[in-house]
């Protein structure tokens, strides 16, 4: 189904990007990655339109054509106390400025039943203090995704993913950090990979204009302060007062442990 085909992975160097990469190439694909880290085909900063315009003459170049776009390059994560004018647009451009404008480069080159997946975030519907550079360019993307499979409708399908705690590392967690989450576990970059590769199969052909939460069903459990064992701890006294934490008491278990969103 996928051999031959021209795969583009933008932050395909590590973590997220690796996988959907190497998930590609087992099934014969030809992958252009652009990373800030070394790879074998090209080391970019995706906030220079420059860059960008080199690494898409180059794939057309190499291979005339593009089936996939996979735009899953990394934001920076900084917040409102920290992050500066500066460093905001940057995750911008990098998270969803980038993703436009390769959108843009290869709509002349996307073959029949061409697909884009665009990597989002669940944070795009819920977040934690100091993360608005990331949180901002997440929603911006999972946006961006519905208005591209509108106007690129009947050439390419435009979907999104939006990831919860996925960990790259494909650490085994137990106790509290597995038990929180409605599937019982911590994700890890296989559950992103498989699923971009069905939005870009066929069996996805009336797939469009969709974001897909992959997050354990952490976004779908409803938290109440003493019920069904999770309890609120307040924050000490400090300079967010608004900040706290949950805790979860495994009643059966007597674990505890705070809860996470790492999406």
């Amino acid at each position: 189904m996928f051999a031959n085909k021209v795969a583009v992975v933008t932050g395909g160097a590590k973590g997220i990007g690796k996988a959907i990469a190497e998930e590609f190439r087992k099934a014969e694909s030809r992958v252009c990655i652009i990373d800030l880290l070394p790879n074998d085909y090209f080391v970019g900063d995706l906030a220079d339109q420059t860059v960008l315009e080199n690494f898409a003459s180059k794939v057309i170049s190499d291979h005339g054509r593009v089936d996939y776009l996979i735009n899953n390059a990394l934001p920076l994560m900084k917040g409102i106390d920290t992050c500066s004018y500066q460093e905001f647009n940057y995750a911008l451009r990098v998270g969803v400025a980038a993703p436009f404008y390769l959108s843009k480069l290869f709509m002349p080159y996307f073959s029949p039943q061409a697909a884009i997946v665009n990597i989002s975030s669940s944070r795009d519907r819920m977040s934690q203090p100091q993360t608005e550079s990331y949180t901002a360019a997440k929603g911006g993307i999972a946006a961006l995704t519905h208005a591209l499979a509108v106007s690129l409708a009947g050439r390419v399908r435009v979907n999104s993913i939006s990831p919860g705690w996925i960990d790259t590392e494909y650490t085994d967690y137990q106790g509290p950090d597995a038990l929180q989450q409605p599937a019982g576990r911590v994700g890890n970059p296989m559950d992103i990979a498989n699923m971009v590769l069905y939005l870009c199969s066929e069996k996805a052909g009336f797939i469009t204009g969709e974001n897909i939460c992959i997050d354990g069903g952490m976004t779908r459990q409803m938290i109440y302060h003493n019920d069904f064992g999770w309890t609120l701890r307040a924050a000490e006294s400090g300079s967010h007062p608004v900040s706290s934490s949950v805790e979860l008491q495994q009643q059966s278990k007597l674990e505890k442990g705070d809860a996470h969103a790492n999406g």
